[in-house]
């Protein structure tokens, strides 16, 4: 029983200890704005005192002054005396300010431990990532080799294969006529950060859905815009050396990503043994892929696949 209730409370504190662990950046960050407030209030008590400190200095001096006029004391006394009465004031000022400055002290080391840790983190989560980019690269690239584009992109997005019956125009004889094709459909769950739709209505990460002022009812004038902006974000990354997917995202009216704050294009052509970097944006523009909505029906918005590097703000 005794055994049983120590264990208990071993795990009980090891869970605290790894949650304190976890939270240690907003631990230190929160104990170092406490500190910093502690500091200017303890500062400002501190200069209430200050004009006692500097009535009691003047008299010191005034004293040693008359002092010495009455006895005729020799300057080097004087000034030893003056002296002794400058230091008592300073000591008198660092008992006054030095528990605000103890107090600045550990604030801003708190800050800074926070700071720290969380930088350790990111660092980690960085190489992380990459090893993680890098693996799906290569497994993307050995089902490309095996099975070809089509399979990756079926097997990515969840592709299925559907019959949809459409209405058109005969153009011999302007008739309507009904005809069935097969259409792929998108699983909307298996789009990621790093590709999206271009569509009149677009969902952000919080699930708002938001309209795209690029968007128009004619994909004729859609592809145009969107090649037009993929040119110009390559020239954006021939002139800048560094674009990310934000960037891109925010110019073709997408709602921005948190992965798209790291992710993005570097162009270093020099640098041709890097397999993962094209030097050049590619939107990966599909025509061939419908996309379904339950309040529209079958629409045709243009999927995108951009071809992103990986973590570029290490780089910067």
């Amino acid at each position: 029983m005794k055994n049983t209730l120590l264990n208990k409370i071993g795990e009980s504190f090891q869970k605290i200890g790894l949650k304190a662990q976890k939270h240690s950046p907003e631990i230190f960050l929160i104990a170092g704005i406490g500190l910093g407030i502690g500091a200017a209030v303890s500062a400002c008590i501190a200069s209430m005192k200050v004009t006692d400190v500097l009535d009691e200095t003047k008299e010191k001096v005034d004293n040693i002054h008359e002092q010495a006029e009455l006895n005729d004391l020799p300057s080097k006394e004087v000034n030893a005396q003056l002296t002794g009465a400058y230091l008592q004031t300073g000591m008198a000022f660092v008992k006054l300010y030095g528990p605000s400055v103890m107090l600045g002290t550990l604030s801003v080391t708190c800050i800074l431990v926070s700071n720290n840790i969380l930088r350790k983190r990111n660092v980690a989560l960085g190489a992380a990532y990459a090893a993680v980019d890098k693996g799906f690269k290569e497994y993307r690239s050995r089902v490309v080799s095996r099975f070809g584009e089509e399979v990756d992109k079926e097997l990515r997005y969840n592709m299925t294969t559907k019959k949809e019956e459409t209405v058109e125009v005969d153009p011999e004889t302007g008739k309507e006529k009904k005809i069935k094709k097969e259409v792929k459909v998108i699983d909307p769950k298996a789009i990621s950060d790093f590709a999206d739709v271009f569509y009149k209505y677009q969902e952000d990460e919080y699930g708002n859905s938001l309209p795209n002022p690029y968007w128009e009812a004619n994909n004729d004038y859609n592809l145009m815009f969107l090649r037009a902006q993929e040119k110009y974000a390559n020239d954006l990354l021939r002139s800048k050396k560094r674009v990310f997917l934000n960037d891109v995202r925010k110019a073709i009216g997408l709602p921005e990503t948190k992965a798209g704050q790291m992710v993005g294009w570097i162009y270093e052509p020099e640098k041709d043994d890097d397999i993962n970097n094209d030097n050049y944006i590619d939107f990966g523009i599909d025509w061939n892929h419908i996309y379904r909505y339950s309040e529209d029906g079958i629409d045709s918005p243009i999927l995108l696949d951009f071809n992103v590097y990986g973590n570029i703000w290490k780089l910067m």
